[in-house]
């Protein structure tokens, strides 16, 4: 009989081994920071609290903290929110370790909750999505970003002797299949872009357009796409109904 994939045990785990915090480099930083550019692009609010789950680097508390917003940094590590903390110290800032399938906090608690190439992870993306939305604000956004139509690949894992997804991705999403995760009544409206021309990052153009503001690259980026439309990343806003 196969063992259960026990997915706390994996991830915390992941956090004492791997470096969330390390500097990326190259073409890794500058796919990075265009990812994070589009997130905060889609977010208008002056203020309110944001929950930022999987903080990873934590750069939703290194931007947002400026902002006047309330930042509460998720792991299911304890690592990881504690370094969030530490780099990042504030009295606006709190770092949480729970579960995301069964998140510790009330109905209706966050403004914006950003789940940024997370959902690709998790054995559940409806329970997932479903948990978020449970403590969003009416009239809140949630905002997930993931790989788009990935070719997930394997390796052989020379301690089990299994197939083993490469960077732990299990599911490949689409439009159609992040716009039907979440059918509640109270599901607003979903909006979906894709971005990030893998044929530019193929051929390291990140030496140059590194320099580009957000903006310029962005519009750039569309352009590529006009001619060869394959891009790497999806974003959706999926907005709670207000009251």
């Amino acid at each position: 009989m196969e063992k259960e994939f026990n997915y706390v045990e994996h991830y915390k785990t992941d956090a004492e081994e791997f470096d969330y915090f390390e500097t990326r480099t190259g073409a890794t930083q500058h796919d990075e920071r265009r990812l994070h550019e589009y997130i905060i692009s889609r977010i208008k609010n002056n203020n309110g609290a944001i929950l930022d789950v999987g903080c990873g680097s934590a750069w939703v508390a290194a931007h947002f903290l400026k902002q006047n917003f309330n930042v509460y940094s998720l792991d299911i590590s304890f690592i990881n929110p504690k370094k969030a903390l530490n780099k990042y110290p504030s009295n606006k800032h709190s770092g949480i370790t729970a579960d995301c399938y069964d998140l510790p906090f009330k109905n209706n608690s966050f403004d914006i909750i950003i789940a940024s190439e997370i959902i690709e992870h998790l054995l559940f993306p409806d329970k997932f999505a479903a948990s978020l939305f449970r403590t969003l604000k009416p009239g809140g956004n949630l905002i997930i970003t993931t790989p788009y139509k990935e070719v997930i690949k394997y390796y052989l894992c020379i301690h089990c002797n299994r197939k083993t997804p490469v960077n732990a991705h299990l599911h490949s999403f689409d439009e159609n299949i992040l716009a039907n995760l979440y059918k509640s009544k109270d599901l607003e409206s979903v909006k979906w872009e894709t971005f990030g021309n893998k044929l530019l990052i193929f051929l390291r153009t990140y030496v140059l357009l590194k320099f580009l503001p957000f903006r310029l690259w962005k519009m750039l980026d569309k352009i590529v796409n006009l001619f060869y439309n394959n891009t790497a990343h999806i974003i959706l806003i999926y907005r709670k109904e207000a009251d």
